[in-house]
């Protein structure tokens, strides 16, 4: 039986809910106390989490919205969460985040400290709901899979080879030994689109296929079914794809599409072998959930001004820049959008085209059948285009092609791989391209990175030192009274540990006619961004600072992914 501390007790009777003998009786029936007092409908679960909760402190948590992180479980195996009640849910640094049921027992907490090496942050849930978690987490995977297949309804999500081919029911495309395996796919689609993931990552591990999405930038764990299961999820997907389920030693990389509430949704699929197995990672396009206009898209004033400028410019180039998943097609894919007419002939080359656009002529790359950036960059110029979108440019021949078209009546929009808009310059003249030209054809650079939105729901405020403040790029002028938010970490129901949903940030570097000579006089990145700051750029890190102010953000998710101004 399950001890419940003498001051849980004295609330609960105090509230009135529950009488000596309804204690008593709970008591002598050998349950946990709590739980029988529940299934008794004594009281509710809100009830009884919002009186401890309020004399406690420590706020309730939903543990069925909530997704622990994978850190965070290693810190407590099975047994030891078992063994003392509780859930870890969130680890950062040497701070833990823990899901108890008896807030008030010091001894706990103390176990808890120094068994974790870790600050102890406590939320509050009830016995029988953190034994039900644990055993969702850490049991073998097949028995929460199969309740979940079992609630699958084939007909919330169809699939098709290709756009244009006929939809069909998920539930007619397998049969016998399969339909499993359909049904798990079927569930793993379904519910990323359902939590607004960007990727999904199928793995297979020694025991249990491993389920990750990418949800506003951060893999969250999801689920493991039975590692049996593998080989016939990872058929299923190369069958979707049009990929050979037979060739399990190389990579293959595939596409297919799906609908969703009424819309077309593409999956990118990319295998790749690895020990034990192969992996299985799925990028999903929606482009339902792309902002097609620039205004709409957050930008701070100036930036919106640069970037609206270079993309209508007669000619010259507009060079968006940043790692990986970072935003950048969606930017240049809104400059088009915005500046598309049909006067205009718009042309992209692209690998692999993301998003379909009206009115626009996209070319995929294909390597494979000798068709580069350069050498399709090299027809489009025979084609009279107006504007020209380069995916990526990825290597000198691609650069001279670009600054040509650019040179010679052309706007080109494209991107490049690199940390902020000045060391963009440095880095095409690297490449081999003369600083002469560079100087006469970049109109303007841009960085962009993706931060995570705070819940409006449930930030909460966090009190700064002013020094703090200071240090990290505020004005003086603006820590005055300033209140700075974070989130709860435990979450609500409307977010993934305080974050629901990603905004950019952008820095802009126009190219002044001062800024042109020092690139003409072989100037360094540190001068460039000197001289831009004095011209007024607003830099990454400012922006952040911007929206920590507005209380869209927190200003450890800026700090970690942003650099400070020198």
């Amino acid at each position: 039986m399950v001890r419940v501390s003498g001051r849980i007790r004295q609330i609960l009777l105090g509230s009135g809910k529950v009488s000596e003998e309804a204690w008593t009786a709970a008591v002598d029936s050998g349950r946990a106390v709590i739980e029988d007092l529940l299934d008794s409908e004594v009281f509710g679960e809100e009830e009884l989490l919002s009186a401890i909760g309020a004399v406690s402190n420590v706020p309730p948590v939903d543990l069925s919205n909530c997704i622990p992180e994978a850190r965070a479980l290693e810190v407590f195996d099975k047994e030891a969460c078992v063994k003392f009640g509780v859930l870890p849910l969130v680890r950062n640094g040497d701070s833990l985040t823990i899901a108890v049921s008896d807030p008030f027992d010091v001894l706990l907490l103390d176990d808890l400290k120094m068994l974790s090496n870790c600050r102890v942050r406590m939320v509050l849930s009830h016995p029988s709901a953190i034994r039900a978690a644990i055993e969702t987490i850490w049991d073998d995977g097949s028995a929460a899979v199969e309740e979940l297949l079992g609630d699958v309804q084939t007909d919330d999500i169809e699939v098709s080879q290709q756009a244009d081919v006929e939809d069909l029911d998920v539930a007619n495309l397998a049969e016998g030994d399969d339909v499993p395996a359909v049904k798990l796919v079927n569930l793993i689609l379904l519910r990323a689109l359902k939590e607004r993931a960007s990727d999904i990552h199928i793995e297979v591990e020694e025991q249990s296929l491993r389920v990750r999405y990418r949800v506003d930038g951060r893999l969250v764990e999801i689920m493991r079914p039975p590692k049996s299961l593998a080989p016939s999820v990872l058929s299923r997907l190369k069958i979707l794809a049009d990929l050979d389920i037979a060739e399990r030693q190389g990579p293959q990389d595939g596409k297919f599409q799906i609908r969703y509430e009424g819309r077309g949704i593409d999956l990118r699929l990319s295998t790749l072998p690895v020990v034990g197995g192969e992996k299985a990672v799925m990028r999903i396009l929606d482009a339902a959930g792309v902002a097609m206009e620039l205004d709409a898209m957050g930008f701070e004033e100036r930036c919106l001004q640069d970037i609206t400028d270079a993309s209508e410019a007669a000619h010259g180039m507009l060079l968006v820049t940043g790692p990986t998943g970072s935003g950048k097609s969606t930017t240049l894919y809104s400059c088009v959008k915005t500046i598309s007419t049909p006067e205009i002939n718009v042309v992209t080359v692209e690998d692999p085209v993301e998003y379909r656009m009206e009115g626009i002529n996209q070319v995929p790359v294909n390597p494979k059948r000798g068709l580069t950036f350069a050498g399709a960059l090299r027809s489009i110029l025979r084609q009279d285009p107006d504007v020209v979108l380069v995916g990526e440019i990825r290597d000198k021949e691609t650069a001279e092609i670009a600054v040509k078209a650019a040179l010679t009546g052309h706007m080109v929009l494209s991107t490049l791989h690199t940390n902020d808009a000045p060391s963009t310059i440095t880095r095409m003249i690297d490449m081999g391209i003369d600083p002469f030209l560079v100087s006469s054809s970049v109109n303007c650079v841009a960085a962009q990175r993706l931060i995570r939105r705070l819940c409006p729901s449930c930030k909460v405020p966090d009190e700064l030192p002013a020094d703090e403040l200071l240090a990290v790029g505020f004005r003086p002028d603006e820590i005055d009274g300033l209140v700075v938010h974070r989130p709860r970490i435990e979450g609500c129901s409307r977010c993934s540990a305080g974050y629901r949903g990603r905004l950019p940030l952008l820095e802009t570097m126009s190219m002044s006619r001062e800024l042109r000579r020092m690139v003409v006089d072989g100037k360094g990145a540190a001068e460039l961004k000197e001289r831009a700051l004095e011209e007024g750029m607003v830099t990454l890190r400012r922006a952040g600072l911007l929206n920590v102010i507005r209380g869209l953000t927190s200003l450890e998710e800026v700090l970690r992914v942003t650099t400070l101004d020198r």
